[in-house]
Order: C-alpha cells, then sequence, then structure tokens
C-alpha cells in the first residue's frame, strides 16, 4: 500500500512537472512584448471617410481646407494622408486658390501640403492652371513649388519648365529651367 502511495505521488508529481514544462514551452502563452515605439508611431490614430479639414494661422483667418473622400492620421508623426485631396488655399488678402492630386500628404504642425500624382493649382483670379507630377506647398509662407516638369496655361497661352516657384501672397510665378512657350497673337474679332 505504501509502495502504491509512493508510485502515485511520483506519477503525480511527473504529470504536474511535464505539465509546467508544457506551459513554459508553449509559443502562445503569455508573453512579455514590449512595444516599439516607432511602429507604434507609423500606426494611424484616425481613419475618415469624406473628410474636411480646415488649418487656421495664429490669427484666426482660415490658411487651408482640405476635402477628400479618404483621410488617414498618423498623430505621433503629425501627418495626414488623404486620398484624391482638393484643396482651398488662402493667400494674404483671402483669396483662393485650388489645388488637387491623386495623393496628398499634410504636416498639421508645419501646414506643408505635398500634392503628387496629377497635380494642379489653379489661381481662379488670375485665370491660369498649372499641372506638375509632384507639388509642393508650404501654407506658413504660402509658397508653392515644384522641381518636377511643369506646364503653366492661360489659354491661349501655355509655358513649360522643368521648375517653377509660385507666392500666393504677391500673386507671382517664376518658372526655372528649359523654358519653352507658346503665345499666339491676339486676334481682332
Amino acid at each position: 500500500m505504501v509502495k502504491r502511495f509512493k508510485v502515485r505521488i511520483w506519477i503525480t508529481g511527473l504529470v504536474i512537472a511535464l505539465g509546467a514544462l508544457l506551459v513554459w514551452l508553449d509559443p502562445r502563452g503569455p508573453q512579455d512584448i514590449s512595444i516599439d515605439p516607432e511602429a507604434q508611431a507609423q500606426e494611424p490614430g484616425h481613419v475618415l471617410e469624406n473628410a474636411e479639414i480646415t488649418l487656421f494661422g495664429d490669427n484666426g483667418n482660415v490658411l487651408q481646407s482640405l476635402k477628400t473622400p479618404r483621410l488617414i492620421h498618423t498623430p505621433q508623426r503629425s501627418e495626414t494622408w488623404t486620398e484624391e485631396p482638393e484643396a482651398v488655399l488662402y493667400d494674404s488678402e483671402d483669396r483662393q486658390w485650388l489645388a488637387s492630386a491623386d495623393v496628398g500628404t499634410l504636416n498639421t504642425i508645419t501646414q506643408a501640403l505635398l500634392l503628387s500624382g496629377s497635380a494642379r493649382l489653379i489661381a481662379p483670379d488670375e485665370g491660369w492652371q498649372l499641372d506638375t507630377e509632384l507639388l509642393h506647398y508650404d501654407g506658413l509662407t504660402q509658397h508653392a513649388w515644384s522641381e518636377t516638369p511643369v506646364l503653366l496655361q492661360q489659354p491661349p497661352q501655355q509655358m513649360t519648365a522643368s521648375r517653377m516657384d509660385a507666392w500666393l501672397n504677391s500673386s507671382q510665378v517664376r518658372l526655372t529651367d528649359n523654358v519653352r512657350g507658346t503665345h499666339p497673337p491676339a486676334t481682332q474679332p
């Protein structure tokens, strides 16, 4: 009887030891994993459909507004990715400039907007339109530029260049490098 009891204790101890070993080796069991702050900074905080955002200046004036069918905001980087953005940019005289593209990225702290893929900037008051593949915009200085080939049109005139700068506050555009244009003569009715 004592021998049976010792065997039972020994078997019970062996089963408990094997169970503990299996729990310790189980990869699905609880594990302490530290959070990678860099990976966490890449995670979006908000995903919005049919969104509109407005950025205001220090004095409360609207500097930019942006409409998009899809917006993904990553708060750790203060970065907002937009699909097919349509932006309204305001200069110091509250004139509106229209900008659009296939994709946009907005830094909400620096108010820097990057439009890529069929980027377009329109000056409705002046009647001109600028097309390029990559358009940068600094919302704090109201300066737009492109370092990719551009097409500037004010029908029937059009000009191409390798680089462009536009200052919204002074309504100035500068085309640089390999500038070519078509300026048909004015016709009398």
